[in-house]
């Protein structure tokens, strides 16, 4: 099975089914699947061929959606890079993968045409918008998302993958700052969608609201299930207006919502949610981090019919554990059992296997582990590891955990200085790097600290060079100029020097 099966067979089961509802639109299943055959035979016309990997660039629409789909269909891979993106760091994705192809939307031209002139393998750009906009690059071919598809037929591409074959290139952040590009292919991906579907028990009766960014796994796997079952799916731009998705949840009558410890936490300061009725909601899951129990109280009065799901999963292997709702009362902090067809396990530094109540690092088995990162053998030797049988390999998560007497896991903390901070995984690195660059600062120590509401929030540590004075608000801007909304500080301190080791190593335990 190819992950492009998940809209093709939906859409000769129920072609008239509604597939997608975004703000006004209702598309269906049939439409979605046409739209997409009409790009993918745009795509291999203007030289998109087997492997090729093609970026989205775009916020959450009906054009994001269907461009997953095309570049499957294309028998190509799909690279959604978040919309928040600066120039640079969409022309070093681009670059580090090559891509061959870029979608996105004219309202996105200035960034695009900052990045694309870099960019020697892009030979196609197809933009969403108003057709009267001016290109971003006159290098490069480009076309009108409708003129794509009203001059191509809706006649299904030839199939020319397996499902060992890539199906995205998924970017996340490295160590290093560099970002990296998790290679997942159709069988992780299906493996994936089948193990979250089995243990959420979705059906085609299923409508889920996502107002995740499809740019996070989370987001996107949320198009996935809904399309792989059949169902249908809400999707929303952001949760910038937390009323408004509640409106739509309780008007089309969710039955499945996913979010992270800041929606939730942004859920319950909405006033008059007893107007809202929420019947028909049959889960929530949660993930990125633990809630708070009182949270996971005053969600329970908000939603009374809705099981909530704490879950733990990183971009390597999508999801390992799920806690069964019928445990939460029982043990609220835990991330729960490895879901189904996983196996996981705590090892110490030596490679053994530990027991309850001892911590260690937790190892992930299954068919949902990606292949590695993208051209980056260093680190996928770190991270995929040989496993039990010979020739396979095992995801070593970095995070470590311990484990009760039951089974049931319990995160602890991570082993790298990867900050993880609402859903997304940043950095330090990257963030120093951009602060550095700030005129003014001698030194900069970027860590994260423990926030019920965004996991982790960074912070910030500034030394400013002798004599030289900075507000707070100053460097918040510069950030803001450089950096995707989820990497900017949370808190600035200012410091006249930052601890280090007789090495001259800074010392970030002590900083935490």
């Amino acid at each position: 099975m190819l992950v492009r099966d998940f809209l093709e067979q939906s859409a000769r089961l129920t072609p008239d089914k509604v597939a997608l509802i975004f703000e006004n639109e209702r598309l269906t299943y049939s439409q979605i699947d046409t739209m997409a055959s009409r790009l993918a035979n745009a795509l291999i016309d203007n030289g998109v061929q087997r492997g090729d990997r093609v970026g989205v660039f775009l916020g959450n629409s009906v054009e994001a959606v269907v461009s997953v789909f095309a570049i499957l269909k294309a028998n190509a891979v799909f690279v959604v890079i978040n919309v928040n993106t600066k120039a640079d760091k969409l022309a070093f994705v681009l670059n580090n993968c090559r891509a061959t192809a870029l979608i996105s939307h004219v309202r996105l031209r200035d960034v695009v045409a900052e990045a694309c002139p870099s960019v020697s393998s892009l030979h196609y750009l197809v933009l969403a918008g108003s057709a009267k906009q001016t290109h971003p690059s006159a290098d490069i071919p480009t076309t009108g998302w409708d003129a794509a598809l009203e001059a191509y037929p809706a006649d299904q591409p030839p199939r020319r993958c397996i499902d060992m074959d890539l199906a995205a290139l998924i970017y996340t952040s490295g160590s290093t700052g560099v970002s990296k590009g998790v290679m997942v292919t159709h069988l992780n991906m299906v493996s994936a969608a089948t193990s979250v579907v089995a243990y959420l028990e979705n059906t085609s009766q299923d409508i889920l609201l996502n107002a995740l960014p499809l740019s996070f796994s989370y987001g996107l796997y949320q198009v996935l299930t809904a399309f792989m079952v059949g169902g249908t799916l809400v999707l929303e731009r952001g949760f910038v207006f937390p009323q408004a998705v509640l409106d739509r949840m309780a008007g089309e009558r969710v039955t499945g919502f996913a979010g992270v410890p800041t929606v939730f936490a942004l859920i319950l300061q909405q006033k008059h949610l007893d107007r809202l009725a929420f019947p028909h909601l049959r889960y929530i899951t949660n993930a990125a981090a633990a809630l708070p129990v009182d949270h996971i109280r005053r969600l329970r009065e908000i939603f009374p019919h809705a099981a909530i799901y704490s879950m733990y999963g990183l971009t390597e292997c999508k999801r390992a554990t799920y806690l069964p709702p019928d445990e939460l009362d029982r043990r609220p902090d835990s991330v729960g059992i490895a879901i189904p067809n996983t196996e996981v396990w705590i090892e110490n530094e030596d490679g053994q296997r530990l027991g309850p109540n001892t911590v260690g690092e937790l190892i992930v088995r299954g068919a949902h582990v990606a292949r590695g990162y993208w051209e980056n053998p260093e680190e996928t030797a770190r991270m995929f590891r040989p496993g039990p049988i010979p020739g396979e390999t095992v995801l070593h998560t970095g995070d470590l955990f311990r484990m009760d007497q039951e089974g049931f896991l319990y995160f602890v903390s991570r082993k790298d200085d990867i900050i993880k901070t609402r859903g997304e995984k940043v950095s330090p690195k990257e963030v120093e790097n951009v602060l550095c660059a700030l005129p003014g600062v001698m030194e900069v120590a970027v860590v994260g600290l423990p926030d019920p509401m965004l996991g982790e929030a960074i912070h910030a540590f500034v030394v400013p060079e002798d004599g030289q004075i900075l507000a707070e608000q100053e460097v918040i801007l510069h950030c803001r100029r450089h950096l995707e909304d989820f990497m900017i500080p949370a808190h600035i301190e200012f410091r006249s020097e930052l601890p280090k080791t007789e090495s001259g190593k800074i010392r970030r335990a002590s900083l935490r």
